[in-house]
């Protein structure tokens, strides 16, 4: 079992400690203060946190521990001196909950968190169909105030519209309309319109999904609609299973055949589009102008299949790692986190728990180091993440509005390296508003 999850993109998305703001220290409090228990998960030294994700479970193994990589990379530099030590004379601690890709499992992760955490942080659960116990999740007083959610990978409808979760790259659905039908959706055609206008204007081809879940279908679905409303035109659409054998992709290489079609875009994983692009060279399929884009490979696993991977192109919502060398938040968390364990699931927890540092920091700035409470989280710290982007590392959304970014990055795979296309210049995002668009589908049941 596959699943993949909307684009932070990316698609994803989400890292600002580093900007001049977050690198005020939060102990800037008279010295008389000592830090207190002012908090469920805050001890007079600690400030507790809790990265759910999936990872341990027989469908995809170690699926997210990407995440909890970043997370605890991020929880590292943010106790270093050049992050800032801590949070309020506090060190940052981050506890692992495996949720395992099971509902059950799930709930009683948020009920744990609930019980011993400040708050969840990068969370990537992806069966998290209930968030009863997250909303009236008590504080410290016995006040239902909720358990504050940094998500990194938010798929479904109960978490991405939980009023006291913050996806750090946003999401798909806006959450206002979650209920009506037709819902409204947003999307980033920036990648789309930028390969129209490489390749002469016209591109037609294949849009393929993964069908392991409705969020993932319903996520496939909104990209190729993006992608669709700049300009490029569905000659086929439909969605496979992330455990089909290359024989599954016949059909759509031979109607790729028939209709001439020189676009494809599978929104699944990179070794789908292995199995894809391997059974295009088998039928004969390997016209050098056709485009072939990919969801999600910008990985090794595309690097090690470059003989039919290349040309191969991925939109980021974030900074190649290549980058790192003119990004200061790249560089550290390719130090912190390090290039053996550098994918886009560690750059999402890397940057949910630097975006909670940065609303937690608001909070004792705003409240004094005993201040920090999730009643105060979530009233005053979520604001301070409008324009969030890491320094310039991830996309700039903004997370109390859970609004995508209009930035992306675009790479291809080139004589088995991934090179930056779009735009040329390194640390540089294409971040033109007009890349954001919402339009109207009815993918909710009910």
């Amino acid at each position: 079992m596959v699943i993949r999850v909307p684009r932070v993109f990316v698609a994803a998305g989400v890292v600002v400690v580093l900007a001049a703001a977050c690198m005020v220290s939060a102990t800037a409090q008279p010295k008389s203060t000592q830090p207190k228990a002012t908090e469920v998960g805050v001890t007079p030294n600690t400030v507790r946190v809790a990265v759910m994700a999936d990872v341990d479970n027989p469908f995809a193994p170690g699926l997210f521990q990407g995440v909890v990589n970043g997370a605890k990379g991020a929880a590292a530099f943010i106790n270093s001196k050049a992050g800032g030590r801590g949070i309020g004379g506090r060190k940052l601690v981050v506890e692992f909950i495996d949720s395992h890709i099971d509902a059950n499992a799930t709930r009683n992760g948020i009920i744990t968190a609930c019980q011993n955490d400040f708050a969840l942080v990068g969370t990537a659960a992806l069966l998290m169909t209930n968030v009863d116990d997250e909303i009236n999740c008590k504080d410290q007083s016995g006040q239902p105030v909720g358990l504050p959610d940094i998500g990194a990978l938010v798929a479904g409808v109960p978490e991405s519209c939980s009023p006291v979760s913050y996806p750090v790259v946003g999401v798909q659905l806006v959450c206002s309309t979650k209920d009506q039908h037709p819902q409204t959706y947003q999307g980033n055609q920036g990648e789309f319109r930028y390969l129209l206008r490489k390749h002469g204007g016209t591109l037609h081809g294949a849009f393929i999904g993964a069908s392991d879940t409705q969020d993932a279908t319903r996520g496939a679905v909104v990209i190729a609609d993006t992608a669709i409303r700049a300009g490029v035109t569905a000659d086929q659409r439909g969605t496979r299973s992330g455990r089909d054998p290359q024989s599954a992709y016949t059909p759509i290489v031979n109607k790729m055949k028939e209709d001439h079609s020189n676009y494809s875009y599978i929104a699944m994983t990179d070794n789908n589009a292995v199995l894809l692009r391997s059974e295009a060279e088998l039928q004969g399929l390997t016209d050098p102008n056709m485009v072939w884009e990919c969801f999600s490979c910008y990985t090794n696993t595309t690097k090690q299949n470059a003989s039919v991977m290349e040309g191969e192109y991925t939109a980021l919502g974030y900074l190649p790692f290549e980058d790192g060398n003119v990004n200061r938040t790249l560089a550290n968390f390719m130090k912190y986190v390090g290039p053996a364990k550098a994918d886009e699931f560690s750059v999402l927890g890397w940057s949910a728990v630097l975006a909670f540092t940065q609303a937690a920091r608001a909070v004792v700035r705003e409240h004094g180091a005993n201040g920090l409470t999730r009643s105060a989280f979530l009233t005053d710290g979520i604001p301070a993440l409008k324009g969030f982007d890491a320094g310039g590392m991830i996309g700039k959304g903004d997370i109390p509005a859970k609004r995508l970014t209009s930035c992306f990055v675009l790479v291809e795979l080139t004589n088995g390296r991934f090179q930056r296309v779009h735009p040329k210049k390194k640390g540089t995002m294409d971040c033109k508003a007009s890349n954001h668009v919402q339009f109207q589908e009815d993918l909710i049941g009910g």
